[in-house]
């Protein structure tokens, strides 16, 4: 299938056209099968042979069920119709030594109507070396002889065990056949679905890194996917305009409240002693804030330049930088984990976690693994804790648990939505979760 006829051929025209084709390939079978192949021969026996097996005689059965013989109360039946069954039950009732009327042959008609099985049968005794004629029958039949004690003395062939050889062998080519046709379905099932796989990778690698190139159209698939990738691509591009309206008006905001702040510290100059301290103190507050905020928009804002780290390393380097100024931090567990990030980036994200631990949990404990194709960094500490409903709000910006807006006793609400920012811009995720016992783990995960 050539590009052009493919980017015609929607998915339901693709769906279609491999029903279509698995519907023919499969008649196509069947009608190979019903020419090509003999028709199927049951067992046959011959009247002499059903005549020793009565008087107790076994014959020799090399490829066919033996005879057996059971006695009745009734005799068997239904009689078929077979227009020599006269023929047959007169010599079948001679060789017996009864009367035609104490014979009963019951069985399935349907083989006798097919010429082409008595042909290849009688070919087939004739090659035997049955030169005289004689009459035969097909199984499954039973022959009944009326005895003078009123039962009847009735010999059958004994029941098989297991499929026909003729059905093993149409189940051998329907096999045959799935094994010959499954090499076309696989390769045009990976055609179909194809386009699907390159359209959740590049999904997937847009969630790792939300300000990356839009997905390409696909040159070659249906057109459904070229208009999800359409409506894909406008969708991030209106998010990501969104997105950046929003910081650029808090960084404005942040930016021109300094130009106010500034002059306002020149006035208080002429206020009293005791009132300008005060005013001072709320002013280099304000502008703490201001700075935090733009902290916050910075870290928001497009990527920097990203290169391999080494998360073990970086982590053992804050927590010995930290330990310097008496904070108890210690990476109990560390595995080499190696992910794609901004540098700087990550350190401000592990430090406002590592702070935050040994600001509300008196001490901090890093651990640094691998899950899947993820790396997990979990910072513990020993604090009271979050309640349920607040595990996520913290995240939200300038919101606080603590009402008070002293940098000792919880900062501007900045930390862990700078934390979740960075984050979020690197593919990965950020929870915290309580732990039994008392503390909390604040657990960061990044695509390796």
């Amino acid at each position: 299938m050539n590009p052009a006829t493919e980017r015609r051929l929607g998915l339901f025209g693709r769906v279609l056209t491999l029903v279509a084709i698995s519907v023919l390939a499969v008649q196509a079978i069947s009608v190979l099968l019903i020419f090509a192949l003999p028709p199927p021969i049951p067992d046959f026996y011959r009247m002499s042979e059903v005549v020793m097996t009565y008087r107790g005689i076994t014959p020799n059965f090399t490829d066919r069920r033996p005879l057996v013989v059971e006695l009745g109360r009734s005799p068997p039946g239904p009689t078929q119709s077979w227009r020599p069954m006269s023929a047959v039950r007169g010599e079948q009732a001679q060789a017996f030594g009864v009367a035609a009327d104490h014979v009963v042959i019951a069985g399935d008609p349907y083989p006798f109507s097919d010429r082409r099985v008595i042909r290849i049968l009688r070919d087939r005794m004739a090659r035997e070396g049955h030169d005289r004629e004689e009459h035969f029958l097909l199984a499954p039949f039973s022959v009944g002889v009326h005895q003078a004690n009123g039962q009847w003395k009735i010999v059958r062939p004994e029941g098989r065990v297991g499929l026909e050889p003729w059905q093993k062998r149409m189940i051998l080519w329907f096999v045959l056949s799935s094994v010959a046709m499954a090499p076309v379905a696989y390769l045009f099932t990976q055609r179909l679905v194809r386009p699907f796989s390159l359209f959740a990778q590049a999904a997937e690698k847009l969630g790792r890194d939300p300000r990356g190139e839009p997905i390409a159209l696909a040159l070659r698939g249906p057109p459904e996917i070229a208009v999800a990738i359409t409506a894909f691509n406008d969708m991030q591009d209106r998010l990501r305009r969104y997105v950046d309206d929003r910081t650029a008006m808090v960084g404005a905001m942040a930016h021109d409240l300094r130009t106010p702040l500034t002059r306002l510290k020149f006035r208080i100059e002429s206020a009293a002693p005791e009132a300008r301290d005060k005013m001072a103190a709320d002013i280099n507050q304000m502008e703490e804030m201001i700075a935090a905020a733009l902290t916050f928009v910075r870290d928001a804002g497009g990527p920097a330049e990203r290169a391999p780290m080494e998360l073990s390393s970086l982590l053992e380097s804050l927590c010995d930088e930290m330990a310097e100024t008496g904070a108890q931090t210690e990476v109990v567990a560390a595995e080499k984990v190696v992910v794609h990030a901004d540098p700087m980036a990550l350190r401000r994200m592990f430090s406002n976690l590592l702070e935050n631990a040994i600001k509300f949990g008196q001490r901090a404990r890093v651990r640094v693994r691998t899950d899947g194709a993820s790396a997990v960094v979990e910072v513990e500490d020993d604090g009271p804790g979050i309640p349920p409903g607040d595990l996520d709000r913290v995240f939200e910006p300038f919101y606080r648990r603590e009402p008070s807006r002293s940098r000792e006793t919880g900062g501007f609400g900045l930390g862990l939505a700078v934390v979740r920012s960075v984050a979020i811009g690197h593919g990965g995720t950020v929870t915290l979760a309580n732990r039994n016992g008392g503390g909390m783990t604040a657990s960061v995960r990044l695509p390796i």
